[in-house]
């Protein structure tokens, strides 16, 4: 799943093409929105909030989730996508600019005044202007849940998704299954921001400082290989809110206790 440094990178792309544009093509390729039309209006921005990307359009919010493998494209006008047509469920096109998102999961139309309503429970995002620290340490430090869920619930700090939470528990050497209550959670979430902060700009992130294939994570997906610190081979096991929600989870038994 994309996680906050995907959508901050798809939500400056999105604004860079349409912000400041008079929208001449929409459309919402979902039934309970085929009718919408916002022809006419002035994009305003195009903006990340945790894995959300909203497009402020007129008086309105644009409303979408990549999940799993929703994505967004910027074509020029009449360039032919890179993605065949029965996949795009949403278009937004001005005059220098057409944006396509491809099997997006979830897309929602509301008055840019009731935003909230859609993601005013998440967390303290560490890639907003107004990250707060403090509220997310207290937030998932009161979580008394495993600390890997602790982090990935949206509603404590937003933005980290399974491979984040996999690698910072990591080089902070802590046990994925340790309740969060009993966990430096100030200091979790101080190496995620410098994590999710530095690989924002990449395409590619790396979470060890070697940006080379197969040397950028620590023990994400690296089951029975050795660990890059002492060499003992790391572990892998699922954990989740419930069993529809388990994410893998990978540790170094020495490393992490």
């Amino acid at each position: 799943m994309p996680e906050g440094d995907t959508v901050f990178r798809a939500a400056r792309m999105l604004d860079a093409a349409l912000a400041g544009g008079t929208v001449t093509r929409f459309d919402l390729r979902v039934p309970q929105l085929a009718t919408a039309d916002l022809t006419g209006e002035q994009v305003h921005a195009v903006v990340p909030r945790g894995k959300h990307l909203l497009a402020r359009i007129g008086p309105w919010t644009l409303h979408s989730h990549l999940k799993m493998e929703g994505e967004w494209h910027v074509y020029r006008p009449g360039e032919r996508w890179r993605a065949p047509a029965f996949r795009a469920r949403a278009i937004v096109g001005t005059t220098d600019a057409e944006a396509v998102g491809f099997d997006l999961a979830e897309i929602a139309l509301v008055p840019t005044d009731r935003e909230n309503e859609l993601v005013g429970y998440l967390g303290s995002d560490p890639l907003s202007d107004g990250w707060d620290l403090d509220e997310a340490a207290r937030r998932v430090g009161a979580d008394p849940r495993a600390i890997h869920v602790a982090v990935l619930d949206q509603r404590n700090v937003a933005g980290f998704g399974n491979v984040y939470a996999n690698e910072m528990l990591f080089v902070r050497g802590i046990h994925p299954a340790a309740p969060g209550t009993q966990v430096d959670a100030r200091g979790l979430l101080e190496v995620g921001t410098r994590m999710i902060r530095a690989n924002r700009d990449r395409v590619e992130r790396t979470f060890t400082g070697v940006d080379r294939r197969g040397e950028r994570m620590w023990v994400y997906g690296r089951e029975r290989r050795p660990c890059r610190r002492c060499g003992t081979p790391i572990l892998a096991s699922a954990l989740g809110a419930d069993a529809t929600r388990e994410r893998n989870v990978f540790w170094c038994p020495r490393c992490q206790t």
